[in-house]
């Protein structure tokens, strides 16, 4: 199996997707690792990446994915045609943190040396497609219950 996080930037992917990838035994992947330079440098300026920019970076997650290795990989995954990149086989499933501007906002005002400014939030927000197939978590809760949420609606 392979488990995506998704969600915008600052909902909690990394933290989560770490936390829940070390309790399974399993690989952790950053998307945003997978970005190219250019990428990086644009998102840091505050310019939002076009569906153009990102096509190398969803190549590059898919190849990834098509390794069938369980692993659980943070991923905005932002809009369904993202996904649906992904979605390589049966074995993809996507888990949707989901919290409200105020609430991420709010986080990422807070967390130091990310490369991903507060101003981008808004465009986050606004490519945003929620998904209809996915396990959603509210964000609100404890890291503990939300690891809890996602073992137990995955059966992990």
């Amino acid at each position: 199996m392979v488990i995506i996080i998704m969600g915008v930037s600052g909902s909690g992917k990394s933290t989560v997707g770490s936390r829940l990838a070390e309790e399974l035994g399993w690989v952790f992947y950053d998307a945003d690792d997978f970005h190219n330079e250019a990428n990086r440098e644009k998102m840091s300026r505050g310019i939002p990446l076009t569906d153009e920019d990102r096509a190398a970076w969803l190549a590059a997650l898919r190849e990834l994915i098509q390794k069938n290795e369980p692993c659980v990989l943070a991923c905005s995954a932002l809009k369904e045609s993202y996904r649906a990149t992904l979605r390589v086989n049966e074995r993809v499933q996507f888990v949707y943190l989901k919290g409200s501007y105020a609430e991420i906002e709010a986080r990422m005002q807070s967390r130091a040396g990310h490369f991903m400014p507060v101003q981008l939030l808004k465009s986050q927000f606004e490519t945003l497609e929620e998904p209809g197939d996915a396990l959603t978590v509210k964000i609100t809760q404890p890291l503990k219950d939300i690891i809890q949420l996602i073992r137990k609606g995955l059966a992990l």
